[in-house]
């Protein structure tokens, strides 16, 4: 709990950057809760997420965005672009996350978007990564250069490595204000989302590169029966050939993503799950306006 002789500060920090970059495995880690699903397939995050984190001090909240870009511009991709735009209008402090020696034209896109009045510390990620530490330092006088960054911090999300610092950096840019949210709280997604968004990463693993892009998942009905949480989930796929890609061979695919989902959901929650999954067709999903607003995109 936070002490009252203290100074308490609270805020949103934003945390952007282009696809692939590590954005929500830096939320977890910085969290210490899974509250954003993760995968090596771009994009796998969709939605606006906030992640709290509550020290003696401060409350942080992180809103962990999609991937900014400008490739693929259907319905699905512009309402994910809004939420990154969205997310930059009330937050105390950005963290422009980036990947250790690559910088492009998603970076600078994504420098145009930040307000001049808002701080914004450079997280360079994935140092664990680079073959040569000795490039990190050209690379950081590089970025430097580019924006007067209140801060920059080299780090590994995936280890942890640098971390604890970018939490102490973006807490002295938070105003002074008693908490938002309980002090135990790790999220402000109910439980019905993250049943959604642990059974979508499960696909994005279990699929790999078979994966269709055009797939989501529908939560059609949530029950609580004392401990047990009873689910009923959809799969919804843009194609009928990619149904049976989920299904797979005598239904073995579906059997494993929902095992696999089920045990993530029993892990989180802290309770028996009991989950039932299928899949339908809804064609043309991603560009029609009123089933992205049913799925939760709008």
């Amino acid at each position: 709990m936070p002490s009252k002789a203290s100074t308490f500060r609270t805020g949103f920090v934003a945390i952007i950057g282009r696809p692939n970059v590590g954005k929500s495995t830096l939320t977890n880690r910085l969290v210490g809760a899974k509250v954003s699903i993760t995968s090596k397939k771009a994009q796998t995050t969709r939605h606006r997420i906030h992640g709290i984190l509550t020290t003696d001090t401060a409350q942080l909240i992180f809103v962990d965005t999609p991937g900014f870009q400008k490739k693929h511009l259907n319905a699905l991709n512009r309402a994910m672009n809004r939420n990154i735009s969205s997310a930059l209008l009330d937050v105390s402090v950005v963290v422009l996350v980036v990947e250790a020696g690559r910088w492009g034209q998603g970076e600078n896109d994504l420098l145009a978007m930040l307000p001049d009045e808002v701080p914004v510390i450079l997280a360079i990620n994935k140092i664990d990564r680079l073959k040569d530490k000795v490039e990190l330092l050209p690379f950081i006088a590089q970025v430097a250069a580019l924006r007067d960054f209140a801060a920059i911090y080299p780090l590994s999300a995936e280890q942890g490595d640098g971390c604890d610092a970018l939490i102490v950096g973006a807490t002295t840019h938070l105003p002074e204000s008693p908490m938002i949210f309980d002090a135990d709280d790790f999220t402000d997604r109910p439980e019905r989302f993250l049943a959604a968004e642990i059974l979508r990463e499960k696909l994005f693993r279990n699929l790999g590169e078979e994966l269709p892009y055009g797939i989501a998942v529908e939560i059609e009905q949530f029950e609580m029966e004392g401990d047990l949480r009873r689910i009923h989930a959809a799969i919804v796929v843009d194609k009928a050939g990619h149904k049976s890609i989920v299904i797979g061979k005598q239904g073995e695919q579906l059997k494993r993503i929902s095992t696999d989902a089920r045990k993530g959901m029993e892990s989180l929650f802290g309770g028996r799950v009991w989950l039932e999954t299928w899949v339908k067709v809804k064609s043309g999903w991603a560009d029609d306006q009123r089933a992205l607003k049913s799925l939760g995109y709008e």
